[in-house]
């Protein structure tokens, strides 16, 4: 066949996973939960697609936030979408998930007429499989009828295009209808049934995949190696794996020797058991990155069983799947410790090859400032109750230069922006928001009424996450060392909290208020945060006085983390010529990615506002005219910088 614009399509269960957060307890006594997307040939699609694959789904969803995460998700990974149908009268499927020990993860799946299950031969579109080299189909979509149809005509229409067949057994006793609804974690209950249904599809099979339990419900023996031969018998041609768990896997692609141990193998990866749901649909996505591009067997085999001991190190399913630039390391440099999810380095990579991509250049409008209002507040005698209803106008500013393009975005706070948080976000901006306590230094977290002194991870739990976690610290590098150790530490605790609940972490350093500012202050104290462990996902820097000073800190931040989003620009209250200046400064390195500018723009309208000298239109206009110039100043900026 011609080179097809799809790798793999993969067919079946799409659901919702929720995650019981409590480790070591049992279902009943969990008490909060996190989302993912779920159901094996989903994270197969979405496991491959990171790993460098072109890859496809053919699912159903319902027609409800849940189908849409799942939409939208895909199409962040990469996922062609196109076979992704909404069914308008059913539901998304939900697993709940736990862990209760290391050989225990209670499973109660939702699946009663769900969406994913109602799957027929109408959904199978021969002009996506003809675009594919191969189809994946799963065991649990030949448990009914219509749904097993609807995988043999995708298996029948892939051959005919000259594409292969794979085949992952995912033997679900309960989804069969041979297990109960409490016992969704079994993995193998015997059924001649079951067995003799999966012998018929083996001989369509060109790469057959199964734990022992699962070979042996597909052959019908639980002799493993007879179940091997029996399903060579029926699959003459097929390449058969056999996952063995922490033993790694075993390979047959001819005969079949007399020993299990006289298979094809690769290096195996002894980590410590975390969750094992969702490592075989990692370990399946690692070995199709060298099957579906004909690398040794062998080869296959070190990628699918590292991808399977980075998944059983963490808690989810999907979002648990390396990279193939994570891969490479992990093969490359291993783990010093058995805990793979304790390897900063590793978590650091996957981390920054999954977040979410963000368009640049980053422009936005700064108006997170508590302080500076309050003062001015103060001045003209208006009431600080007044703030928030004018930092909902320059939401209202920033959404009309805007215009809905990508990359635009403001710094809000909580403490008298709650309302334009929620505007910003319905605008679609991108959106910063502070969690220091204004004016800090040493830098200490923003309190609440509630928590007090309380933790700052327990605050995040509430923010949206796709707000980018800002934390403004007074540090230069001269400072007295008692006072630089206690910053580090806190910015080393917002680094954590934020890591833990997938957050992008802003960190904004100001020097020149505390100390001088040469061209050498920034690359130092970059360096020095940098050689402590802090890899915040954006920079937020004062205007440096020259290009020379810009390409060092630069130099700084790619020898640190080359995974780095950028650094946005601060203003400093500067005049909007000196800023335009600086602008043209920071051209002289590409990691400056925008700008986050707020008193320029919002001050003398502020001012004019709370005195009541101004309406909501005046002050709207004024702030979105300033706001636009220096949008188009930096648009000229980056002209000049390519030029």
């Amino acid at each position: 066949m011609s080179e097809p614009e799809l790798e793999i399509v993969t067919i079946g269960r799409s659901s919702i996973d929720v995650y019981g957060q409590q480790i070591g307890t049992r279902l009943e006594d969990m008490a909060s939960f996190s989302k993912a997307v779920g159901g094996c040939p989903t994270n197969i699609a979405i496991g491959t697609s990171r790993l460098g694959l072109r890859s496809g789904l053919i699912t159903r969803v319902g027609n409800e936030p849940f189908g849409r995460f799942i939409r939208e998700q895909l199409g962040r990974e990469g996922v062609a979408t196109e076979g992704v149908h909404t069914d308008p009268n059913r539901l998304t499927a939900l697993a709940f998930v736990g862990v209760r020990d290391s050989h225990t993860f209670p499973l109660i799946f939702y699946r009663t007429d769900c969406a994913d299950a109602a799957l027929d031969e109408t959904d199978i579109d021969p002009a996506l499989i003809a675009r594919t080299r191969s189809v994946l189909v799963s065991g649990t979509h030949f448990s009914r009828p219509h749904s097993a149809a609807a995988q043999r005509k995708a298996m029948r229409l892939v051959h005919e295009a000259g594409g292969k067949v794979l085949f992952d057994v995912d033997y679900r006793p309960n989804l069969w209808g041979v297990a109960g609804h409490d016992e969704g974690e079994s993995r193998y209950v015997r059924s001649e049934g079951v067995s003799a249904l999966l012998r018929e599809i083996l001989p369509e099979c060109d790469l057959i995949v199964g734990t022992e339990e699962e070979l042996h419900i597909a052959a019908g023996s639980e002799d493993t190696l007879e179940a091997i031969r029996i399903v060579r018998r029926l699959s003459p041609g097929a390449v058969i794996v056999c996952k063995r768990g922490p033993m790694g896997c075993v390979v047959f692609d001819d005969a079949i020797p007399d020993s299990l141990d006289d298979g094809i193998k690769g290096p195996g990866f002894p980590v410590e058991v975390y969750n094992t749901l969702g490592a075989g649909d990692a370990f399946m996505s690692g070995f199709l990155r060298g099957w579906l591009r004909d690398e040794p067997i062998e080869t296959c085999c070190a990628y699918a069983n590292a991808c399977g001991a980075l998944a059983v190190s963490r808690l989810l399913c999907s979002p648990e799947i390396p990279t193939f630039v994570e891969l490479q390391y992990f093969l490359q440099h291993g783990s010093p410790t058995r805990s793979l999810r304790h390897d900063a380095d590793i978590n650091h990579l996957h981390w920054a090859t999954t977040r979410r991509v963000q368009p640049t250049p980053i422009l936005a409008f700064a108006c997170d400032h508590r302080i500076q209002l309050e003062a001015v507040a103060t001045e003209v005698g208006a009431s600080f109750d007044r703030i928030g209803a004018f930092k909902r106008l320059a939401v209202q500013a920033a959404a009309r230069v805007a215009k809905g393009r990508p990359g635009f975005g403001m710094f809000l706070d909580g403490r008298y922006g709650q309302e334009a948080l929620f505007d910003a976000s319905h605008a679609g901006l991108w959106v910063a928001r502070p969690v220091e306590q204004t004016g800090s230094r040493p830098v200490e977290f923003e309190r609440d009424a509630r928590n007090g002194f309380g933790s700052i991870g327990a605050q995040l739990v509430e923010w949206p996450t796709e707000q980018v976690v800002k934390c403004l610290c007074f540090y230069h590098p001269d400072d007295d060392e008692a006072l630089r150790l206690r910053q580090e530490r806190e910015l080393a605790r917002i680094q954590d909290a934020c890591r833990r609940q997938n957050r992008d972490l802003l960190i904004e350093i100001i020097a020149g208020k505390h100390g001088p500012l040469t061209d050498d202050t920034v690359p130092r104290i970059l360096e020095r945060l940098y050689s402590i462990g802090l890899k915040p996902d954006w920079w937020k820097l004062e205007p440096l006085r020259s290009g020379a000073s810009w390409r060092a800190a630069g130099q700084v931040i790619e020898a640190g983390d080359p995974l780095c989003r950028g650094v946005v620009m601060l203003g400093l209250d500067a005049p909007a010529d000196d800023l335009i200046a600086a602008f043209s400064a920071s051209a002289a390195t590409p990691w400056v990615k925008g700008f986050a500018i707020g008193r320029t723009i919002f001050i003398d309208p502020a001012r004019a506002w709370l005195a009541g000298r101004i309406e909501d239109a005046e002050a709207v206009d004024t702030m979105a005219e300033r706001f636009e110039a220096l949008v188009q100043a930096w648009g000229a900026r980056s002209y000049q910088a390519g030029a």
